[in-house]
């Protein structure tokens, strides 16, 4: 095996290792229920993947917390629809 001539300073293998690091994970939001999702992934909070439903996720848990996911869903939809109904005065406000 080849050995090297000469020895590779401080500098220079401080240089090369400074890409070696980990990097912060990128997220995108569901347009669902506005959770952060990995990008190309379904959404583990509401089981859809663009726009349409890949798993069923209430059917997976339990009677309580199957309720209360039902709940949080009926309100997120209520506040979508509350946020689209605007009057001629909401929109000419400032």
């Amino acid at each position: 095996m080849p050995e090297p001539k000469q020895r590779h300073t401080k500098s220079r293998r401080n240089r090369r290792r400074s890409q070696i690091k980990i990097q912060q994970k990128v997220f995108s939001i569901c347009p669902k229920c506005k959770q952060r999702v990995l990008p190309h992934q379904m959404c583990p909070n509401c089981g859809y993947y663009k726009g349409r439903q890949v798993i069923d996720v209430l059917a997976k848990l339990e009677k309580r917390e199957r309720k209360q996911k039902e709940k949080e869903i009926k309100e997120s939809e209520k506040e979508k629809v509350s946020e689209k109904s605007l009057t001629m005065e909401d929109l000419s406000k400032k």
